[in-house]
């Protein structure tokens, strides 16, 4: 067996699987576009082993066989790079949402999936690696652009789950934009990635029960289009 196989880096893999479809050379001509996401899937990498706070833009670098400098052409610093990679995990999260989405599932069972989903994404990403988790932590905390958009995106996916629910006659006609902002705040705690750890072994009510609880709200026509402390004044 060709010893070079065995102690090749996923680095090198990732590379050369760009080279290929570029009909490029390892090492050279990769267009920009695939360098960035290159360098942000050495960095997952090395984030899940060690940690985002002691990966350093050398670690990074060496990785790939290039210099800190030649990163640097792609982030201008090492917070871009965080920012990057926690993005690049997210979207993993709204890609699997869309697809939901799109099902032809009853707006009930959407809905229960998508949160369903996301609960599960963020156990098996961040849960069961909690260095991974740190970044997404920290995310959080400094309220970083990624989960911002992050969150205004899930909360567009499941306003047109329910907005379908409510062409379709499932739910009462009604604000589908309010009643999306009422569930996801109902179930924050199994939507939010920072909450999802710290009330992992808190008391209930499970998902399914805040669920249920949410569904019969909306087809009991209890979510109403009460005008806001701004709009009163």
């Amino acid at each position: 067996m060709d010893g070079k196989s065995k102690t090749e880096t996923p680095a090198s893999q990732w590379e050369e699987a760009l080279c290929l479809r570029q009909n490029t050379s390892p090492g050279r001509d990769l267009d920009g576009k695939d360098t960035r996401q290159l360098i942000i899937k050495v960095a997952e990498r090395l984030f899940r082993q060690i940690g985002f706070q002691k990966t350093t833009v050398a670690d990074i670098a060496r990785e790939l066989h290039m210099s800190p400098a030649n990163v640097y052409r792609y982030f201008a610093a090492k917070s871009e790079i965080n920012e990057a990679v926690c993005m690049d995990l997210l979207g993993t999260i709204e890609d699997e949402a869309e697809e939901i989405a799109a099902s032809r599932d009853t707006a009930t069972q959407r809905i229960s999936n998508l949160f369903g989903s996301v609960r599960n994404t963020h156990f098996e990403q961040y849960i069961s690696n909690r260095k991974l988790y740190d970044l997404v932590e920290a995310s959080i905390i400094n309220k970083c652009a990624s989960i911002r958009q992050h969150n205004e995106r899930m909360i567009e996916i499941l306003e047109q789950i329910i907005a379908s629910g409510m062409a379709s006659g499932e739910f009462p006609f009604g604000d589908a934009a309010l009643t999306a902002r009422l569930v996801n705040t109902a179930c924050l705690r199994f939507f939010d990635a920072r909450l999802i750890v710290e009330q992992e072994s808190g008391p209930k009510p499970t998902l399914d029960q805040m669920i249920g609880f949410c569904i019969v709200a909306m087809r009991g026509a209890i979510i109403l289009d009460f005008p806001s402390k701004e709009d009163r004044t």
